[in-house]
């Protein structure tokens, strides 16, 4: 099945499918934070305090680490399941925290009265609580935590079950496509979670919740499908799911013994931190900077139509500059580009008629997925890895000084606004794609294949330190150099914005240093993965 490309592809599919769905719940209420301060009294530090709750088991108490010796000892198939049972249970108690049903409960006065205080995370300032939190917030930060544990167990699974898959083939394409796919996810909750908060012209927003859950089963489904072709893949080849070396703790010790290794870890922390806990505010943060002219009432710029039909061209566009990648006749190629770039142009004009940030920010991933599988296919045939990871970095400074001097500038100027926020967004995005098409598939180069799945753990537990500190940081950034801000589009955003630009700089430093030390121990970053 390994050896046939149609398999390797559908077990892809099956793979980044699940993780398109849990990038849908993992931002499903970025685009309404707005709404869940008229709402639900969620302020700045409330909403980043919840939405950095996602990594905080995963953080504080090594979950990630036992993820990734689950992983190790247990196999590809039983862990890609557990993860999406252990998000689809998350999931429901943060549906739950945000339903009609919790205000008023009984439980709302017990989580208003209680966990104000937790001893030793309090005084180390870690803790994932504070007094005065809403109730709300209290409860769908410990349902958010434990959907941080599963969508992190499932993305060093999926990257593994890459590896798995892939190895000595198209490793890097697959894991750009992967990640290509799953950031699509991010447009789709920009577009449908506010969509299905205002459905019907009556504000809920516990439907966007519930849209995200039902997705989430739907992940649980692929992983599913994928355990049986999984399980058939080992029975052709007779390799056990399991690995034949027990795990030993000394594995944790040779993985963190390699320079390599740290230096990817940090460059990923450090950049990713600047990317995942932003994508948290980018909306509100549009809302304050841009000027947004809302269309006529009952006109079809401001009906529920308009939300499909946007949708449908994201995806023409998704799907065009895909393709193109992958099409042999230089026709086809150019016909599907062109297609693309002309269903982009007419998504950012209907994204302007609409006057929403959340429909202009939706943007982000597309760039991305046209050009992740070309720096894939690059990384795969002639390296160059950690080269892209400084040009990655380089655009991740531009971006978010853009975004914090430039931006602010065009104030009164819609179409100006607009367009410099369009590129901008773009950019980043692009950005976004140099990462994983790069960074991922150098990790098995690092380390031993027994102990890929706890290196890769060990990767996404450092990362997700600045994926808990940071949303939470900006949170409070946000309060204290807007004091006297009440209505939730106009704070200014400057500050948080330099905080996320100082990231992307020691990201390249990182990178310059990775570079020599690549040259100095030959570690095979800068080689193509097909030889």
């Amino acid at each position: 099945m390994r050896d046939n490309a149609t398999f390797r592809w559908i077990a892809l599919l099956l793979l980044a499918l699940a993780m398109f769905c849990s990038y849908i719940f993992m931002d499903i209420l970025s685009p309404i934070k707005d709404l869940m301060q008229t709402e639900r009294g969620w302020d700045s530090t409330a909403f980043g305090t919840m939405q950095g709750a996602e990594t905080f088991l995963n953080v504080f108490v090594f979950f990630l680490i036992f993820a990734g010796i689950i992983l190790d000892k247990m196999g590809v198939r039983f862990t890609a399941v557990l993860s999406g049972v252990v998000m689809l249970i998350g999931g429901l108690i943060k549906y739950f925290a945000i339903s009609e049903s919790f205000i008023g409960s009984g439980l709302e006065t017990w989580f208003t009265n209680h966990l104000n205080y937790i001893p030793g995370f309090d005084e180390l300032g870690v803790s994932p609580f504070y007094r005065g939190m809403p109730a709300s917030a209290k409860l769908a930060a410990i349902g958010f935590m434990i959907f941080g544990c599963g969508t992190e167990m499932a993305g060093i699974t999926v990257s593994r079950g890459i590896v798995k898959w892939f190895k000595g083939r198209e490793t890097a394409l697959a894991m750009g496509s992967e990640m290509a796919l799953a950031r699509l996810g991010v447009a789709t909750c920009m577009i449908f979670s506010p969509f299905f908060a205002r459905l019907g012209g009556s504000v809920n927003v516990s439907r966007s919740v519930a849209f995200g859950v039902v997705l989430l089963c739907i992940a649980l489904i692929m992983f599913v499908v994928y355990f049986f072709m999984d399980r058939k893949l080992d029975a052709q080849t007779g390799e056990a799911e399991e690995t034949d070396d027990p795990f030993k703790v000394s594995d944790i010790g040779k993985i963190l013994s390699s320079m390599g290794f740290w230096l990817v870890a940090l460059l990923c922390v450090l950049y990713y931190s600047a990317i995942f806990p932003f994508q948290k505010y980018a909306v509100n943060m549009l809302q304050c900077n841009l000027t947004l002219n809302e269309p006529e009432a009952g006109s079809f710029w401001a009906g529920d139509t308009v939300t499909i039909v946007q949708y449908f061209i994201m995806l023409v566009v998704a799907v065009g500059s895909f393709s193109s990648n992958f099409a042999k006749k230089k026709p086809l190629k150019v016909g599907l580009m062109a297609l693309a770039v002309v269903a982009l142009a007419v998504y950012c004009v209907m994204g302007y008629k609409r006057g929403t940030a959340e429909t202009i920010f939706a943007v982000f991933p597309l760039l991305a997925v046209a050009i992740t599988p070309i720096l894939g296919n690059y990384v795969d045939h002639k390296g160059k890895a950690a080269s892209m990871l400084m040009i990655g970095s380089l655009l991740l400074i531009l971006c978010h000084l853009t975004f914090a001097f430039v931006l602010p500038g065009f104030k009164g100027n819609a179409v100006g606004g607009a367009v410099v926020a369009y590129l901008t967004i773009l950019v980043l995005g692009a950005s976004f794609s140099l990462v994983p098409a790069a960074l991922w598939p150098s990790v098995p180069k690092l380390v031993d294949e027994k102990i890929i799945g706890s290196a890769y753990a060990l990767i996404f537990w450092i990362q997700n330190i600045g994926l808990w500190l940071f949303p939470l940081l900006i949170g409070k950034v946000l309060d204290k150099t807007n004091p006297d801000v009440t209505n939730p589009v106009d704070f200014n955003y400057t500050w948080p914005l330099v905080m996320l630009a100082c990231l992307g700089i020691a990201a390249l430093v990182i990178g310059i240093i990775l570079k020599a030390v690549d040259r100095k121990k030959h570690l095979g970053l800068e080689e193509p993965n097909i030889h």
